[in-house]
């Protein structure tokens, strides 16, 4: 069994308890030690890749005309790009195409392609948008809140993340269903995967603090011992152990947040909807401080409603899963949701890392509907900080998304599905293309400066060979292709002006439109040097490089200026070069490489200043200027608790009821198979009885070591005999 806080049956008086009963309020320190309710199994099997046959949802379920829809999306990609491939064909060969020119005009075909596609998604949105809200499933924001007749779970898993901040946002969400009335219909389980033994512990003490505040006791915490799988095995591991007893898991991240009326309003939508397996929302993003989060807030705030109602229109019931904010049917997570491990060797063998796509797809092959609801107010998360932070994330993103190439074959899957897929690998892989793309667009400029021409090649002809481009058919084609991704943040400006509440939940016209302008151009100026970053994040990972389990860093994004130096120094140099390298072979180039130079020669003061505070005048999102009650209520709290980074001794020598409850509730060793021998904890066993004192067991453990004492009754009990002495 895992080492948990509540894991298992108490050892003390008090009598188990069922999901959803209540019992007196926990005082820390008092006779009733938390734990997990009695467990209510259910068969999880594993899924194979091959060898599936599909099953479908019920008729009924598919949105009308979707196969126009989809028809619609991909006759406007392919009509879009193949004008443009004519346009750019007609500008490389007023001659004849070289190698380096056909080059450039497959990827710019494909390039081309990616924008077209997106910028479809946009249009549709954008009409929708003007159309009025989705109400699909009979989600409809504006109507009375559905009663319920089952079960449901708010399920919170956790890796070293800061619990005060944790924990206020899942007291937040808590409370908040709570004053829908229809709370006693939900339990609440923080999950959670954290490896280092203070925040472990910082964590119990949190948790013994919010049974206090909130006086219920349907919130659970559990901690795994082995961290099997990362997020899917720790989600699967609470499904197989007390999914039994629920109709539905909604999945929050660390960062999410989610009021009330968007939690009961999924729950209910899944009770309505017997063949639906998932319903997906739109998180919005909230507590941008920084330059660079504001920006991603302001940005996703504006387009992100738009996009999700062009991509909902045409996805039906074959929807995506983006990995939280979601809820999700328990019997349709256990009966296809238990991913298989992939052969080979890290990065792409082992365990899925980008799980989110792969369980949709496999509960979609099961026959589950699985659905979006881009219209339901109420779902939140954070952004990084900085770009820095983001680019950290976005390495683990894209080996993750880059081993769905592995799963992409995988038999029985529905073609949208593996058009998910498919998105998920060009995200990262567009960024390489646009680097070769740029690479190759020099290198025809340098020939066409250095190499002389041959009027007459060897042969007989009437006519000399002219090698030029059509210039002026070549800057309407950049021209049109610059107006295709900029044309969807236009649209979402205009679809927003044109509602007054909307526009002035963002502060009017005026400060909106400033706000666009200043993300087109902020925005333009950061993306050189995330094509950088994405480029050698594909590189890495082509290379077998494996990216790890990194925490990822939620409040501040600055870095000194040695690091500073170090990341983005050779980016600002490279920009420069290039710009002196452009104006030296001719002014034309120049202003042809303008948007990329200027970019990277600005990538170490933009990544410094995006990192710090500010644009709160120019641009806000509306959560910003009013925010919903139950984000006031979470950073309240957060406020209140301050951060949680008690350190591990003091937590030993001054938190009895923390030490207390942890004790309880670890169960015992499971007895030892030959050969599965926890070197650590022997080691740290063995250690543990030379040491005189706490802080000489603190100061030598490695963490390895205190989180196997942590994980063991012993070796815990030894622990705390040398805090006493």
């Amino acid at each position: 069994m895992d080492a948990v806080t509540g894991a298992g049956m108490p050892r003390r008086s008090a009598p188990p308890l069922s999901p959803g009963d209540e019992v007196p309020p926990l005082s820390p320190g008092g006779d009733v030690a938390p734990f997990l309710p009695p467990e209510q199994r259910i068969d999880m099997p594993g899924q194979a890749l091959h060898g599936e046959v599909r099953r479908d949802p019920p008729a009924e379920l598919r949105p009308r005309h979707l196969g126009l829809r989809r028809a619609f999306i991909v006759l406007a990609t392919l009509a879009m790009t193949a004008v443009a491939a004519e346009q750019m064909y007609l500008v490389l060969s007023v001659s004849s195409l070289t190698i380096l020119e056909g080059a450039i005009l497959v990827l710019f075909v494909v390039l081309f392609a990616w924008i077209a596609f997106s910028f479809a998604n946009a249009f549709t949105g954008f009409v929708l948008t003007l159309a009025g809200p989705d109400t699909s499933l009979g989600i409809d924001p504006c109507a009375s809140l559905p009663n319920l007749g089952k079960r449901h779970a708010l399920l919170v898993p956790t890796y070293n993340e800061d619990p005060a901040r944790l924990f206020a946002r899942l007291q937040a969400t808590w409370e908040s269903i709570a004053d829908t009335g229809r709370g006693e219909y939900f339990d609440a389980f923080i999950l959670s995967d954290t490896t280092d033994p203070a925040v472990w512990l910082n964590e119990e003490e949190q948790y013994l603090a919010l049974i206090a505040r909130t006086g219920s006791r349907r919130i659970f915490y559990r901690h795994r011992r082995d961290n099997v799988a990362r997020k899917a095995g720790n989600i699967g591991d609470w499904v197989t152990r007390f999914g039994g007893a629920y109709e539905s898991m909604v999945i929050l991240d660390a960062d999410s947040l989610m009021t009330g009326d968007a939690v009961v309003r999924l729950a209910a939508a899944l009770e309505r909807n017997p063949a639906v397996g998932l319903v997906q929302t739109l998180p919005v993003i909230v507590n941008g401080g920084s330059v660079f989060a504001r920006l991603q807030q302001f940005a996703g705030r504006l387009y992100g409603p738009m996009l999700a109602r062009g991509i909902a229109w045409w996805f039906g019931t074959e929807s995506n899963y983006w990995g939280h904010n979601a809820a999700i049917r328990v019997k349709a997570f256990a009966g296809h949701a238990a991913l298989p491990e992939l052969t080979g060797r890290k990065p792409f063998g082992g365990h899925i890392l980008s799980h989110d796509f792969v369980e949709a797809a496999l509960m979609r092959r099961g026959g589950w509907a699985i659905v979006m609801a881009p219209s339901l107010p109420g779902s939140y998360e954070e952004t990084p900080p900085s770009i820095t932070e983001f680019a950290a994330r976005d390495r683990r993103w894209c080996q993750g998304n880059l081993q769905h190439l592995k799963v992409l074959p995988s038999h029985g899957l529905h073609p949208v599905s593996r058009l998910h897929f498919l998105i998920g690998i060009g995200a990262y892989i567009t960024a390489p293309i646009w680097f070769v793309f740029l690479i190759i667009g020099i290198l025809i400029s340098l020939q066409a400066h250095f190499i002389r021409p041959e009027y007459f090649p060897k042969g007989f002809a009437l006519f000399p060979v002219w090698p030029a481009e059509d210039p002026i058919r070549a800057a309407y084609v950049f021209g049109a292709t610059m107006g295709m991704l900029i044309l969807p943040k236009l649209l979402a400006l205009i679809a927003t002006l044109v509602q007054g509440s909307e526009r002035r939940s963002f502060g009017g016209g005026v400060r909106l439109t400033a706000g666009v302008i200043v993300e087109i151009v902020l925005s333009a100026l950061i993306a050189p040097s995330m094509m950088v970053f994405q480029s050698s994040a594909v590189f890495s990972v082509l290379a077998g490089r494996d990216s790890g389990w990194q925490v990822q860093r939620r409040d501040d994004g600055s870095l000194p200026f040695a690091e500073l130096m170090r990341r983005y120094g050779p980016l600002t140099l490279v920009g420069l070069l290039l710009a002196v390298a452009a104006y030296a072979v001719s002014f034309s180039l120049f202003l042809w490489m303008t948007p990329v130079t200027v970019g990277l020669s600005l990538a170490m003061p933009l990544a410094a200043l995006t990192a710090r505070k500010g644009l709160s005048v120019v641009m806000v999102a509306p959560e910003e200027r009013t925010p919903p009650a139950v984000l006031v209520r979470a950073n309240t709290l957060a406020s209140e608790l301050g951060s949680a980074d008690t350190p591990l001794d003091e937590v030993l020598r001054q938190h009895a009821d923390v030490v207390e409850a942890h004790l309880t509730q670890l169960p015992p060793q499971p007895p030892h198979r030959p050969g599965d021998v926890d070197r650590d904890l022997v080691i740290a066993k063995a250690r543990l009885a030379e040491f005189d004192s706490l802080d000489q067991a603190m100061t030598l453990l490695t963490p390895r070591e205190k989180r196997s004492i942590l994980s063991d009754p012993d070796a815990f009990r030894a622990l705390m005999a040398l805090a006493r002495r």
